[in-house]
């Protein structure tokens, strides 16, 4: 396969694109249906309750600018547990529902173009208390998790597929973050990939400052194996992948 070209690269991150995009047949417009806000999951399946947004009292309510002063890409946790009421919050604010529209379109705690919210949030559990090691989906219509994927070794295989990074796999928890494209590609079409890079730059950024406000340090990462990633999370590598990750653990 040949390789694009750094011009043709370029290309996806200018809005040039939309000019050449006919909107006017754009699977939105030709009348197909909007994409589900949330991947479906075995109604029979077991979830895991959150704590509401309304009841979480674990958080330090410091400012916001003390938050955006504070904030570090941290690499360094202790062995300390996260407990459930703080993962709750770090759901919430990373991709809650504050309104649900419909089962196509909702309100979130970030942005997202067209409220498209290609994002999936994926966590990979090794240290909170009341939840064993494995990794699990959050479900934002519930605000419940379910669990994905149950396995021995997640510390050292989240390591491997993190290009031997070993903060990442010795966090407390990990945030791995797919997108489902045509989520975005529904309505901008070849316009979407854009979007979706700066979508996942909302979320990251909420989980940035939020950590700051329970004790805890996190760190973006973007180089990962991709493949390796992906396997971890048993994904379909064409229809939803994995673009994004950030390890949380306690100071």
């Amino acid at each position: 396969m040949q390789r694009p070209t750094i011009n043709q690269l370029r290309y996806f991150l200018k809005d040039t694109i939309r000019k050449t995009i006919d909107f006017k047949n754009t699977a939105q417009s030709r009348g197909e249906p909007a994409p589900l806000i949330q991947k479906p999951y075995d109604p029979g399946a077991q979830l895991i309750s959150l704590t509401s947004y309304n009841k979480i009292s674990c958080i330090q309510k410091i400012s916001l600018n003390q938050a955006i002063n504070n904030r570090r890409s941290r690499r360094s946790y202790t062995a300390e547990y996260l407990n459930l009421e703080e993962l709750s919050y770090l759901l919430y604010v990373t991709q809650g529902i504050r309104i649900k529209l419909s089962d196509f379109e909702a309100l979130r705690t970030v942005p997202s173009a067209g409220a498209r919210h290609s994002l999936e949030t994926y966590i990979c559990v090794n240290k909170i208390k009341d939840l064993k090691q494995g990794i699990y989906r959050y479900l934002p219509v519930e605000h419940k998790l379910i669990l994905h994927r149950s396995l021995n070794n997640l510390s050292s295989r989240l390591t491997y597929a993190a290009f031997g990074q070993e903060f990442v796999g010795n966090a407390a928890v990990a945030f791995i973050w797919t997108t489902i494209p045509y989520r975005m590609e529904w309505r901008y079409g070849m316009a979407a990939y854009k979007a979706i890079l700066l979508d996942a730059g909302h979320v990251c950024q909420n989980l940035y400052l939020a950590v700051e406000d329970i004790g805890c340090g996190t760190c973006a990462v973007a180089a990962y194996d991709q493949e390796a990633m992906d396997q971890l999370l048993e994904l379909n590598t064409e229809e939803e992948f994995v673009i994004y990750l950030a390890p949380v653990g306690k100071l």
